[in-house]
């Protein structure tokens, strides 16, 4: 049967492209969902601050009336404009095990970057980086997180078969934590302080935390990943954004922000308790019952932590200031009873965020990978 591409735009056509992933995976003991409010945000024009600068499409596959595919093709103009580059990307791809269905989906938004007047695509990608990016191509068999794409291990084969080639790779560490940290962190720790002159932000609670540095801590993360991969800075509405969508989730002892003698935030490391089991019992969704297993996930019980990100202002960086993160974050997981830290994607060629994790038990659990194609 042929495969008809359908583009979709309506709420109720979103949710059925969140639940065509969901029921894909609905098997699988490693895959999470997304939280749907959270999906549905993402691709709303009005609410995602980061179509000020993007443009996107997002089409779903049918054969015979029945969903086997989905796909969303992204421009995001201020990167190109950064880059010199024409550069499209592709994201939110899923699909059966199905090569008529990948090369429908892909072949879509390659014409459709094309017409737009690119002559390049990549992706895996989001929007920006604070949406998942890269698809799996080692650790299968590992607990996906909230912020991380799962997928099968077709998915790479289809995209070299199609004609795409790698173009980055991130890996992911699950950290041990100690009974202890050693006492060497601790050493370091006291130098950097005195040495540099920093020290760890004191606030009563998150909400002070984000009133008083909020804007200046996703202002430094703009500051420290500009280099990086991809990298697409957030805008003064996006920082707004997420300091509404991700700060209210964050305890005030999971979180570290250092500052330097001038009251300058130099460095910050965000964690939560892991949501992966939460969204997975909850579907996803937070009615009817799935608020009682994500508020759950915030209370003892939880062995596994979420290092959502570190940034270090690059003229700390290579500094011990890391260092100081541990000291403030540890007791809060030992607090928690908390076993695991799950690293998140890191940029495999990124050595100085690597050697943060070496005076823990470490091991590298996962692999992504973004693709690349010439369109012209």
């Amino acid at each position: 049967m042929a495969i008809d591409i359908k583009i979709i735009s309506s709420t109720w056509d979103y949710i059925k492209y969140t639940n065509f992933k969901n029921k894909l995976y609905k098997d699988s003991k490693y895959a999470v969902p997304p939280l749907l409010m959270d999906e549905l945000t993402t691709f709303n024009r009005k609410k995602n601050p980061a179509f000020d600068f993007c443009e996107a499409v997002s089409i779903m596959a049918y054969r015979d009336g029945k969903a086997v595919g989905r796909a969303t093709g992204i421009i995001n103009h201020a990167v190109n404009k950064r880059t010199g580059k024409k550069c499209a990307r592709f994201g939110w791809i899923d699909f059966i095990d199905d090569k008529e269905v990948s090369i429908a989906l892909t072949e879509w938004i390659e014409n459709w970057a094309i017409h737009k007047g690119m002559n390049e695509i990549e992706g895996p990608l989001g929007f920006t980086d604070m949406d998942p990016e890269g698809c799996l191509v080692e650790g299968f068999d590992q607990l996906g997180t909230m912020a991380t794409i799962y997928n099968y291990p077709y998915y790479a084969t289809h995209f070299e078969e199609l004609g795409y080639v790698k173009e980055q790779d991130w890996v992911e560490f699950k950290i041990n934590i100690p009974d202890d940290l050693p006492e060497k962190h601790y050493r370091i720790a006291k130098i950097v302080k005195e040495k540099f002159g920093i020290r760890l932000a004191e606030c009563k609670n998150i909400k002070e935390l984000a009133d008083k540095y909020g804007q200046a801590l996703f202002e430094l993360i703009n500051v420290a990943y500009d280099e990086l991969y991809g990298y697409s800075p957030l805008t003064p509405r996006q920082i707004e954004h997420y300091i509404k969508m991700y700060l209210p989730m964050v305890h005030k002892k999971g979180i570290a922000v250092v500052l330097n003698e001038q009251d300058e935030v130099v460095g910050v490391g965000i964690t939560i308790p892991s949501l992966s089991k939460a969204l997975q019992k909850s579907r996803g969704r937070m009615f009817p019952f799935g608020w009682y297993h994500l508020l759950k996930a915030f209370k003892r019980g939880n062995d596994i932590v979420d290092f959502l990100l570190i940034a270090v202002r690059p003229d700390y960086q290579s500094k011990g200031v890391n260092a100081l993160f541990f000291e403030r974050i540890f007791p809060y997981f030992k607090e928690q009873g908390f076993k695991m830290v799950e690293s998140n994607p890191e940029l495999d060629n990124n050595t100085k965020i690597h050697n943060q994790w070496a005076m823990f038990d470490t091991t590298q659990h996962k692999r992504r990978r973004a693709f690349h194609k010439k369109l012209l």
